[in-house]
């Protein structure tokens, strides 16, 4: 058998490159899942955050803000274990509208809250993007000095684009951080809007941050806003603006005047300050103080927590149900069909509302 001629190298035949060099690290050669934190036990988070473990806690917080259903469970668990050894703070919700200084004013209150001997915790709510859902959530870096206290913590929370998301998150984190020690919880909204509502059923006392000069935010922050506040203040109450301050707090006043009585008891207060220049706080704490004590001694303050905790029941249910009835696959086809029909004309939204409830409850009888 003859050999067959060898083909004359071309001139393209690309080199052999060098030897790809090995791993620096061997052990990278198991992918990342090694490296990924264990989650921690129900027991676990629990002895964190009764210790006082900020890290532990905001662990913990991630887990309630989870929507996975392993999460979830684990969160319920976690909630019940923490129950017993909450409920000894003072809850307190700060709003106000947009420039009005509240980032400022919350840090300069809590760092006089901690060296009063308090241990305050922030839950300062974001607002999310309803597109990608994502929030800046930098309440870290505007409270520098805050959070840098032993005796501090700040939660930054995404509303992910729901009121009932900022509730039942909101809610059980306040039930975290009580069970860590937090005596003061101080709960920051986005601004003037609806989630001041849902944020008003979650605390004791509520705060409206105002400014002078802007105009006639009677009109801009609404009735009902005005309606919830146990407290105004005047913010930015400094230099040329002190006069103006003044002004603004007898509108307010006379303003107030013409709300119904509150069912506590208690007449609302407007005060000038300047977080700034930290004139005025130590006036707002008393205001807080004096609220607390007429609340507590009228028996208004316990009902109103065990109001809150009814309302936390009937907004459960209404959540589970929703996810149960939106999660069925056979409901989400149903949907898609009726949707179109209702955009051709061909179906009343009411209608069809009322079909796929019907499909509902024979699915969950079987």
């Amino acid at each position: 058998m003859k050999n067959k001629p060898k083909k004359p190298e071309s001139a393209l035949n690309v080199q052999k490159g060098i030897d790809q060099p090995s791993k620096v690290n061997p052990a990278l050669t198991g992918g990342m899942e090694k490296f990924r934190k264990k989650k921690p036990a129900v027991g676990e988070y629990v002895e964190g955050i009764l210790k006082g473990d900020r890290i532990m806690l905001s662990r913990a917080i991630t887990l309630i803000e989870s929507a996975r259903p392993d999460d979830r469970e684990t969160a319920r668990q976690l909630i019940n274990e923490c129950l017993p050894h909450s409920g000894k703070s003072i809850r307190l919700g700060i709003t106000g509208i947009p420039g009005s200084g509240k980032s400022t004013f919350i840090e300069v209150f809590g760092i006089s809250l901690i060296e009063k001997g308090h241990h305050v915790a922030v839950l300062a709510i974001d607002p999310s993007s309803q597109r990608s859902k994502g929030s800046i959530l930098g309440d870290k870096t505007r409270m520098e000095n805050l959070s840098t206290r032993t005796n501090a913590f700040i939660r930054p929370s995404a509303t992910s684009g729901t009121l009932g998301g900022v509730a039942r998150a909101t809610r059980e984190a306040v039930i975290l951080c009580e069970a860590a020690g937090y005596d003061m919880i101080i709960i920051e909204t986005v601004g003037v809007g609806q989630s001041e509502t849902a944020v008003s059923q979650i605390v004791d006392f509520f705060l409206l941050l105002m400014i002078a000069g802007a105009g006639d935010e009677l009109q801009g922050i609404k009735r009902g806003i005005m309606e919830m506040a146990d407290l105004l203040v005047i913010n930015k109450a400094d230099g040329d603006n002190i006069k103006k301050a003044e002004l603004a707090k007898k509108e307010y006043e006379n303003a107030l005047h013409l709300f119904p009585a509150l069912p506590n008891g208690w007449i609302p207060k407007v005060l000038t300050a300047s977080a700034l220049y930290n004139h005025g706080l130590d006036g707002i704490w008393q205001i807080i103080l004096q609220y607390v004590a007429l609340t507590k001694q009228n028996g208004y303050f316990e009902k109103n927590r065990h109001n809150q905790a009814l309302k936390i029941l009937h907004d459960s249910i209404l959540l589970s149900l929703s996810n149960s009835f939106y999660k069925k696959p056979e409901i989400k086809e149903m949907i898609n069909q009726t949707e179109k029909q209702i955009v051709d004309g061909k179906l009343s939204p009411y209608e069809a509302a009322q079909e796929l409830m019907k499909k509902y409850f024979s699915i969950i009888k079987g």
